[in-house]
Formats: structure tokens, sequence, C-alpha cells
């Protein structure tokens, strides 16, 4: 009988159960589970480079990786236990594995950022334009590690950064790179999704829903209306303007150096996820926008991300924009961006897929 098969300890268990609700990109879970004993595991990874565009050399998918492992720590410590994790070397880069062991941590406190692993999720709709207090920004800068820091867009700077994401929209909209990610990704007709994300949680209204279900289903649709029929306009103002602009600032999480290998970015995702759980336990909600970030990379390092005339063009503007509003060095070395505030909970959302089938069989040993 393989490991798969067998009954999971139920310690162990239920800091898995807990683990998988970190946030991954467009909830692609990019980890699998081999349990070696009631201890001890291999965290499985994968990215997405191969096919999708966003995920430039893995390391968005890397960030996802650095979260799961964050919130797993997280979970195990309310239980008394510390989490040991290490990297193997030794695996293809775009499938790593991570050696995990939890040990007796006799007066270890829980961390109670467990509380907010399970409610904190993506709000895509608008939100409060309340100020974040004195207070808020605080607590939420010293929820990160060493090496990490807020960069906090508020007011004029803004506005400025919703005008950034809406420019930014219309590159994602019209690069059909983007478009078979965006196919691949959307759950129509869906209040919740174990493994995609939901159509009504995008943030558009049920009208420009219903239509995007439609353009969406052939390129030369969206070709057709994004040339004729001003296509983008609506999506762009519902979940782009609208939201950037509804909201009580943009944040971008700033690395003391550039992160040059995964392992850097999975030290940066663990950063995130405790920023994020703060946020959700401070009551307020986020939103990522990661793609100016993505996109911008792709620019400083002459690399092509698309077929199409001019988005190469489209994104060096977008990247000369976002070094304007943060300057160069913080732009250059962002890690995470998103938007803040006050709100209510998303009522539809992704969810996960059960933990058993993020269980796999146990080979050579572990």
């Amino acid at each position: 009988m393989n490991r798969t098969e067998q009954q999971l300890d139920a310690t162990l268990e239920q800091i898995l159960d807990l683990a998988r609700w970190a946030p991954s990109g467009d909830n692609t879970q990019p980890w699998r589970f081999a349990v070696l004993d009631e201890r001890r595991l291999v965290v499985h990874g994968h990215d997405t480079r191969d096919h999708c565009v966003y995920d430039l050399d893995g390391h968005p998918s890397q960030m996802s990786i650095g979260a799961l492992l964050e919130t797993m720590a997280i979970a195990a410590s309310t239980f008394g236990l510390a989490m040991r994790a290490a990297r193997n070397t030794d695996t293809p880069e775009a499938r790593p594995t991570i050696s995990v062991e939890f040990v007796p941590a006799p007066g270890l406190p829980a961390d109670p950022l467990a509380d907010a692993i399970l409610p904190r999720a993506v709000q895509r709709r608008p939100l409060s334009r309340r100020p974040l207090t004195v207070t808020e920004k605080a607590t939420l800068s010293a929820a990160l590690p060493d090496g990490y820091r807020v960069h906090w867009l508020e007011g004029r700077q803004r506005v400025a950064a919703a005008r950034l994401m809406f420019r930014n929209a219309k590159l994602r909209l019209t690069m059909p790179e983007a478009h078979r990610v965006h196919q691949a990704i959307i759950e129509w007709n869906a209040q919740y999704s174990d493994d995609r994300i939901p159509d009504q949680a995008l943030g558009a209204d049920p009208m420009t829903t219903r239509l995007m279900r439609w353009i969406m289903q052939d390129w030369q649709r969206v070709r057709f209306f994004n040339t004729w029929l001003a296509g983008t306009l609506a999506p762009r103002l519902q979940m782009d303007l609208i939201p950037s602009l509804a909201c009580a600032a943009h944040l971008v999480l700033v690395a003391e150096q550039r992160p040059q290998r995964m392992d850097d970015y999975i030290a940066a995702g663990r950063a995130m996820q405790r920023l994020w759980l703060t946020a959700t336990a401070l009551g307020l909600q986020m939103q990522p926008e990661m793609t100016p970030l993505i996109f911008s990379r792709y620019v400083r390092e002459h690399r092509v991300f698309s077929g199409t005339a001019g988005m190469q063009e489209q994104a060096a503007e977008l990247s000369r924009a976002g070094a304007a509003l943060l300057g160069q060095q913080d732009w250059d070395t962002a890690v995470f961006m998103a938007r803040i505030g006050a709100g209510q909970a998303a009522t539809a959302r992704s969810l996960r897929r059960p933990l058993r089938e993020l269980l796999v069989p146990v080979h050579g040993g572990g």
C-alpha cells in the first residue's frame, strides 16, 4: 500500500488541509504532497512557464510555493510544531522539491495569523476609500521579515497607480498569448471553483461577464471587438480602473536586493503571505496586481513575450510609468503589488482542490 492510500496522521492532515489554502496565480495550486511519515513530507512543486505568459521563469509559481511553506509553518505552530524546510537542489528548476519536517517546539506560541488562513481571499470589487490608519500600516509593515518593506501609493499616487493598471489591462486583453491563459483559468457560470477562477469573482457586472464569455471563446471575436467595438473598455473600467480608484491605497512589497535565484522568490512568497494574512486579520481586503511587474521584467531583460506588433512597446511604456511612480530602485526590486482597503469579503472566490487530490505516492524512498 502506498502512502497516499494510508490513513494520514491527524495532525499532519490538519496542517496540510490549511496549507493548501495558500494563494497561487490563477488558482493553479502548483504543489503536491508526498507524505513520508507522521512528521515528514516532500512538497513537489511545478510551474506553468511553458504555457503561461505571466509565469516568467516560473518565479510567480515559486512565490506561491513560498506562500504555501509560510502557511504550513503558521498552521504547524498551532500544534506546537516548528517547521524545517530545505529545497532539494538536484531537481529541475521547473519542478522543484522541498523536504519538510515538523519537530516539537515546547513553548512555541501559536501564530495568530492561523485564524486568517481560511478567510484570506482575493477581492476584485471596489473597496472603501478610507485611508489606512497609522496603526494598520505599522502592523502590516511589522509583519514582514527582515529584508522587505512596503512602498505605499496613496492620494494622488493611488490615482496614478489606477491609471497604470488601466493601461496594463489593455496590454493583457489585446495579446493572444494572454487570451490563451484567460481561456484556461476562468470557470464560467460559477460562484466558486476548485481549480480556476469563477467568473462571478472577476469583478465585472453580469452583462459584461456574459459578453466576455461569448467573445473569449474565439480569438478572432476578441480581435474584432477590440478593433471595432472598443471591446476592452468595459472590462478595463469594471475590473481595473474602478477598483483601482475605489481602495485605500496600492502597496508594493519591495525587497532590499533584487531577487535572482529560486530561493529568493520562495522567500518573497513567504513575506507576501505574512503581509496578506495580516491584512485579513485587520479586516482588510486585497487584490494582487502582479502583471505590471512581470511585463516590466520582460522589458528590463530584453525578452520578447508576444508575437503581436506593438506589445513590447506598450510594456516598455508601462515599465517607465511604474519606475516614475515608485522610483527606479524600488520598481526594479519590487516582488509584489496589490490594492488594499476595508470592505466586505468576496462572495465569490476560488476554492482549492481537496487534499486527497494533492497527495502523490512516495518514489524511491522519498
